[in-house]
Parts: structure tokens; C-alpha cells; sequence
């Protein structure tokens, strides 16, 4: 079957059917991960594991970035990356069931993250790609994902109940194949610019850091990374704190906040239309400081309600930032461009993140139990500073009168 021409354009719905199976194995492995690894007695390696993203995000987003725009059709490279994410993860539960060294598993662990992370990035270069007005057009595609994410962790939970069980890793890494099926259905994308003679900075993507010259872009990416330093508490230590409280359904509680991200989505034209960017970027931030103010409470509904609102947390600043940028910057760094946005949140932010996490969970437990009410008010601590550090950092395009 020959390729689409190059000027094709893909329908909506496969645009979002993309998004939606993209996501699906996503949140089928990420959520209950850390209960995965508690239940084979591998508790110990859950910060080191979710830190394996974060060192390849210093490797492979932005290296596959400046092959989708200089080199190769994105399509084609997501079409390898997904093949390679399944046969990584097939290999990271085996090396679990089979009882393989610490060492052994995180060598898999990061096999399986220099795979998946430009997966993502590249899926929305894609997707970006395809839009007349992506303003008004993203939001309610970028939805699809999050439905994704959401129906993963119901399936997880309801279907499979493998809450703490390695099924869920089995069966997330067949969906990637499903993934990489759907990319046959895609016009074949041409690269932004193609060079044929690239200097070993371009090879790397490392010529992208000339984004954060300007003082906007500079700081909408620095606040990235400084925000997902707490953020990264959120999936792992969530889970353990709803375990503490008695929770059985940890992946299902979990997608409540997903909701609330598909609902933010869905309106995100309107209020981008209607409010000062600046405004949407810091309302974001201050939700997540009510959001983890919320889990020092330490009662179920408090940290339901806390989760709930993590939609609102995440999608004001996140996806407004991936908007922003395809706005704001040239066509031909699109995926470049949401490569350094991955480099600095899934690199230097989580990193950060769950290092850091790791260590200030570990000084808030004492034996078996966690001092819960502690550990996420400093959390919600940092978040306020970055929070402060935005407001005052970030200037915008003020409205002529």
C-alpha cells in the first residue's frame, strides 16, 4: 500500500483515535507502576525507575526531534518508537517476574523510557501538524488523550484488576503495537527542513536551546521544568497515600482527575480567546497549590477532591504551553520545539522531582507509616514558588487599546 502524498491531510478522527491509543497503554502502566513494583518487592527502585524518564529526557526527545524536522517523516519515526516502547516494556515486566537484579531492571526500566518519551512529543508534532488553528482546534483533540489515559486506568482497575499486577505492563505494551498500526492510516509528513549536512549539534537537537533567547520563551520553559519538580509527587506517592487510606481501586480514584482535564480541554479555546495567556498559565500553577494543600489533610475525600482538580493543574499550564509554542515559534522547530518542552519538563523537572521526592518521602516516613499532612505541605511549598517566580518572571504580549 503506497504512502499518501506528502500535502494529505489527516481526518479529525484519526487525529484523535491517535491521541486516545497513544495514551491508553500510557496511563495502563504509569498509574499503578509504583504498586506494580511494590507488590515484587521492588518498592525501593520506584524513584530510581521514574527517574529513568527523566535521564532519557536528556537523550532521545530532542535527537528525535532533529530527525523529524530535518530528516525523516515524524510518521515513520513514531512508527519505530512505539514497536521498540513494547518490546521494551514486554522485557521490563519480564525482568520482574523472573526475578532479575535491581541493576538488570532499571537497565530495562531505561531502555524502555529513551523509547516512549519522544513518543509523545512526536504524536503531538504530529497531530500540530495536521491543525489550521490550533488554538481552537488542540484542545478538543488533546481531550481524546486524556480519555485515553482515563479508560487505561478503568481497564486496569475494573477489567483486568491488576492494580499491583504485572497483566497491566503485558497488556499496555500489545496496545503500543495498536499504536504503531495506526501510523500506516497517516499521511507520510514531510520533515520541516531538510538538511543533508548537519553539524553534530543539529544531529543532536542541542541547536533548540537557541529557543530560550528570548525572555518569554525562556521563561515559560523554565517554569516547566521548575513545576514538574513537584508535580512529579503526584502519580507515585498519590497511589501509596490512597493505599494507606484503604483504597482498592488506586488506578480508577486516580482518573478522576483526568475528567476534570478532558472538561479544562474542551474550554480551553474559549478561555484562551477571552483571557490573557499570562492569566491562564498562572491560574494553572495556583490550582495545583490548593491540590496539594488539599492532600495535607489526609482524609479521602480531601485527597479525592485534591486529585480532582490536578485536570485543572495540569492542563492550564501544559497544554497552554504546547499551543503557545506551535503559535510562537517557527513551523520548521515544531518538533524541536516540543522536544526542549519535554527535555526540561521530563528531564530536568523530573529528575528533580523524583530524586527529590524520593528523599523527602523517605524523611517523611518513619517504619511503615507516612506522615502524609508533612510531606505534601512541602510540596505544596514549592509549587507556591514557582507559582511567585512565574508572576513576576513572565511578561506576554499586553492587548493594545
Amino acid at each position: 500500500m503506497s504512502n499518501p502524498a506528502p500535502d494529505a491531510k489527516a481526518s479529525r478522527k484519526s487525529l484523535a483515535t491517535l491521541f486516545f491509543c497513544t495514551a491508553l497503554p500510557m496511563g495502563m502502566w504509569s498509574v499503578p507502576l509504583a504498586n506494580v513494583f511494590n507488590a515484587h518487592g521492588r518498592g525501593n527502585l520506584v524513584p530510581w525507575v521514574f527517574a529513568t524518564t527523566a535521564t532519557a529526557a536528556f537523550i532521545s526527545p530532542l535527537f528525535v526531534g532533529a530527525l523529524a524536522d530535518q530528516k525523516h517523516s515524524p510518521v515513520l519515526l513514531l512508527r519505530w518508537l512505539t514497536a521498540c516502547t513494547s518490546l521494551a516494556l514486554l522485557l521490563t515486566c519480564g525482568a520482574l517476574a523472573w526475578g532479575w537484579s535491581d541493576a538488570a531492571v532499571l537497565v530495562c526500566a531505561q531502555m524502555l523510557a529513551l523509547a516512549a518519551l519522544p513518543a509523545w512529543s512526536v504524536t503531538s508534532s504530529i497531530v500540530f501538524s495536521q491543525l489550521h488553528d490550533a488554538k481552537m482546534q488542540f484542545g478538543p483533540l488533546r481531550a481524546w488523550a486524556t480519555g485515553g489515559w482515563m479508560v487505561g486506568c478503568w481497564i486496569v482497575s475494573f477489567v483486568l484488576r491488576a492494580d499491583a499486577s504485572l497483566v497491566a505492563g503485558v497488556t499496555a505494551a500489545g496496545l503500543w503495537l495498536v499504536v504503531m498500526s495506526l501510523t500506516w492510516r497517516l499521511p507520510m509528513i514531510p520533515p520541516g527542513e531538510v538538511v543533508q549536512h548537519r553539524t553534530w549539534k543539529q544531529i543532536l537537537g542541542l541547536d533548540a536551546l537557541g529557543l530560550l533567547i528570548h525572555r518569554d520563551h525562556r521563561v515559560v520553559f523554565l517554569t516547566a521544568a521548575l513545576y514538574c519538580i513537584p508535580l512529579a509527587a503526584f502519580y507515585p506517592y498519590t497511589s501509596r497515600q490512597l493505599h494507606d487510606l484503604g483504597v482498592q481501586h488506586i488506578s480508577a480514584v486516580i482518573s478522576l482527575g483526568q475528567t476534570t482535564e478532558v472538561l479544562v480541554m474542551l474550554l480551553l479555546s474559549g478561555l484562551l480567546a477571552r483571557v490573557r495567556l499570562k492569566w491562564v498559565f498562572l491560574s494553572g500553577i495556583a490550582i495545583c497549590v490548593v491540590r496539594y494543600s488539599l492532600n495535607t489533610i489526609n482524609t479521602l475525600p480531601s485527597v479525592m477532591f485534591g486529585t480532582f482538580l490536578h485536570g485543572f493543574a495540569y492542563t492550564l499550564y501544559f497544554i497552554t504551553t504546547q499551543i503557545y509554542l506551535e503559535e510562537r515559534i517557527d513551523p520548521k522547530w515544531r518538533v524541536r520545539a516540543q522536544a526542549l518542552l519535554a527535555m526540561l519538563m521530563s528531564g530536568v523537572g523530573n529528575l528533580l522531582g523524583y530524586l527529590g521526592g524520593g528523599w523527602w518521602f523517605d524523611a517523611c516516613t518513619e517504619g511503615k507509616s507516612t506522615n502524609w499532612s508533612r510531606f505534601w505541605w512541602g510540596e505544596t511549598a514549592l509549587t507556591a514558588a514557582v507559582c511567585v517566580f512565574f508572576a513576576v518572571a513572565y511578561r506576554g504580549r499586553v492587548a493594545k487599546t
